[in-house]
């Protein structure tokens, strides 16, 4: 039967397939508008099928704040090409919506939730899929919530690969959003250095001298001093006896430098205050209250909350692609085959 430019448009609306998709479904099946979307979504599902293998390490985070919940979540596609695709633009900040709006607990019940084109996200990304072109995948989300009177803090970094959800007390979100901004260049894992177990510590101070060690090779062959071993590397590890002992050793210094003792009590907070710095690098690589704070480097971020009256109660980073291994990729032999295939 003929098959008129309004059903094809109708469609196309109806199910996101491409004009030579849908205009093929309607032949298929006379016109008829339910039967032609269903054979649409058959042949979605199985394109995405042929595509499940492919590796999805390109995408982007989407933030949605619903009053006194926020969701941060990441979708991913092969290529930083379709990342830009209006279509996964839009999808990306759907999700985002319904996950705030619906609060699932794990991926299958988010996957579960009924988007407003009556069909579940999960349809919704085979069809994304079939359209795009591209293996599209929902990875993960977080749900974060606060109470009426804290602030969220949401920030998208280069053009939300990276994406930041922060809730303060004390604050507003001006402040909560200069704090997420700060995660997102900073990296930080967890809220506190407590949160920290102590042989991850060792490892991770292990890790730091052996670069230190690589380092100092480098100086010799340039005849620069070589650079100090860390002792310590968290303020777990910094025990009052070890606190004590530094404490016992600048005084040392003092006395065999010739300064009046009289004065060491305003010279000695300062050494101390560099000592711990020195000695917390694990630390402040991790936690986010015992790192420098980008806009005022002379302060931790718990010490420059606590001049604003402000607390961090927690805070959520996607990366958009982290831990996922990316395939090589060899385009000129992608090229090669594109051609054979013509």
């Amino acid at each position: 039967m003929a098959v008129t430019a309004a059903q094809v448009k109708e469609l196309r609306e109806k199910t996101g397939a491409g004009i030579m998709d849908a205009k093929r479904a309607l032949v298929e099946t006379d016109g008829n508008m339910e039967a032609a979307a269903e054979l649409l979504r058959e042949k979605g599902i199985a394109k995405a099928a042929k595509k499940a293998d492919r590796v999805a390490a390109e995408g982007l985070t989407g933030i949605a704040v619903n009053g006194n919940v926020a969701a941060l979540v990441e979708l991913n596609s092969e290529t930083d090409f379709v990342a830009k695709n209006d279509q996964f633009v839009a999808l990306v900040k759907e999700a985002a919506e319904l996950i705030a709006a619906n609060k699932p607990v794990n991926n299958e019940e988010a996957l579960a939730i009924q988007t407003a084109s009556g069909v579940t996200l999960e349809q919704e990304l085979v069809q994304a899929t079939a359209t795009i072109g591209e293996k599209i995948t929902f990875r993960r989300f977080v749900v974060i919530e606060k109470e009426a009177a804290q602030h969220f803090g949401a920030y998208q970094h280069n053009g939300g690969k990276i994406g930041v959800i922060t809730v303060l007390e004390g604050a507003d979100e001006t402040l909560a959003k200069q704090v997420s901004m700060h995660i997102a260049a900073m990296n930080p894992t967890v809220l506190s250095a407590d949160e920290l177990d102590e042989e991850f510590v060792k490892t991770e101070l292990a890790q730091m001298n052996h670069k230190i060690d690589e380092d100092n090779a480098s100086r010799v062959l340039v005849n620069k001093p070589e650079l100090p071993h860390h002792e310590y590397g968290s303020k777990s590890q910094l025990t009052e006896e070890v606190l004590a002992k530094a404490e016992a050793d600048f005084k040392e210094e003092l006395k065999a430098e010739g300064k009046p003792e009289k004065i060491w009590d305003k010279i000695l907070p300062g050494k101390m205050a560099k000592f711990i710095v020195d000695n917390t690098k694990v630390d402040q690589q991790f936690a986010l209250l015992a790192q420098l704070y980008i806009m005022d480097d002379s302060k931790t971020v718990e010490e420059f909350l606590d001049s604003k009256g402000a607390k961090a109660i927690s805070f959520a980073r996607f990366e958009v692609g982290e831990g996922i291994e990316k395939a090589e990729s060899d385009f000129a032999a992608e090229v090669e085959a594109a051609k054979a295939g013509l």
